[in-house]
């Protein structure tokens, strides 16, 4: 279970700086950025990656977070 945790954890926390990257990259200008929808993309993400590892907890290779196989 530690290294489905520590894989569940690598995942949201790179889903969530992508998500973050990609809100912010979708406005001209730093000051025009809406923190408010950065937040909530972010959060979204970031939640949808944790139900996907919990969702593959027993499908891919045992303990992991991993859809994928050995």
């Amino acid at each position: 279970m530690k290294k489905f945790a520590k894989d569940l954890a690598e995942r949201a926390i790179k889903t969530a700086a992508q998500a973050a990257i990609a809100a912010i990259g979708t406005t001209a200008l730093l000051q025009s950025v809406d923190w408010r929808t950065v937040a909530s993309v972010t959060a979204l993400a970031t939640i949808m990656s944790v139900l996907t590892s919990i969702a593959s907890y027993k499908v891919g290779e045992p303990g992991t977070a991993s859809l994928a196989g050995k």
